[in-house]
């Protein structure tokens, strides 16, 4: 059984909310008041947070671009017996977020390292997506780059089991293209706002692309299967994408997506009609 925490010269990984502030847990409340100093990603947005807790603490960046350098000086002030806990913006530290390094390091350097459980973004999507849980890849954001994003996917296409992806709104209509053309005609749930107030899910297959194109970052569950049925669609276009002069160039691709689904379904060109709505 542990004792009191947080303890001298340990390592916390503390999981924070990625929507509900509700879901923080008393003892990782415990430990981010307690602790000497708090790691984070943006000091602004994570202040906030512990603002609202009614927690203060000592707060220093930790992110992508400066964890080379703050790496080092974490390790010295667990060295000197310090406290320390590292947050990300959301979730879990390390589940694409920065923290996977320095735990490496410390345990390297034979430090106590601990995690506080809390949301992970990843598996709150996958177990309310009516997918297959028993076996799962994680493969977090795809880069962003559509050569690399379409190199990735193939690597990806005999795999069976439930892939669990993160994406950004603005290319969202581009990956799935590629999904629908590189995996197949598999079942699908795309997420969004998870916890919150307006959270929502779509799927079990891609009927609905208009719904996708809404701002928020997604967590796409892809699961082997078949698509069975015909798309129509009524595109609210020039509302959802918020640029009138694009709204034909995102149905023309919505035009394209659902052209690789239906030929992929029976094998030959269909009639597609697609109206635009202001």
């Amino acid at each position: 059984m542990q004792g009191a925490e947080p303890a001298a010269g340990v390592l916390y990984l503390v999981g924070t909310p990625i929507g509900n502030t509700g879901d923080l847990s008393p003892r990782a409340k415990t430990v981010l008041a307690g602790a000497d100093r708090i790691a984070c990603e943006d000091t602004r947005r994570s202040g906030l947070l512990l603002h609202n807790l009614g927690i203060k603490n000592r707060l220093v960046s930790f992110h992508e671009h400066n964890q080379a350098t703050r790496i080092p000086e974490l390790l010295e002030a667990l060295e000197n017996g310090e406290a320390i806990a590292v947050i990300s913006d959301a979730g879990l530290p390390g589940i694409s977020d920065p923290g996977e390094e320095l735990v490496s390091a410390a345990r390297g350097q034979g430090r106590t390292v601990i995690c506080v459980p809390g949301p992970c973004a990843a598996t709150t999507a996958l177990v309310s997506s009516g997918l297959p849980c028993g076996r799962f890849c994680f493969e977090g954001f795809l880069p962003p780059k559509a050569t690399a994003r379409r190199a990735r996917l193939q690597a990806l296409a005999q795999e069976e089991r439930t892939l669990v992806f993160y994406e950004a709104p603005h290319r969202l209509l581009a990956l799935l293209e590629d999904l629908l053309e590189l995996l197949g005609d598999r079942p699908i749930a795309v997420t969004r706002e998870l916890t919150k107030r307006h959270e929502q899910q779509v799927g079990p297959t891609v009927d609905e692309p208009s719904n996708l194109l809404v701002i928020g970052v997604f967590k796409l569950v892809k699961a082997d299967g078949s698509v069975g049925r015909i798309v129509h669609i009524r595109r609210h276009a020039r509302r959802l994408i918020g640029r009138p002069d694009r709204a034909r160039h995102v149905a023309r691709l919505i035009g394209r997506l659902l052209r690789i689904l239906i030929g992929r379904l029976f094998g030959e060109p269909s009639r597609l009609y697609i109206e635009l709505v202001d």
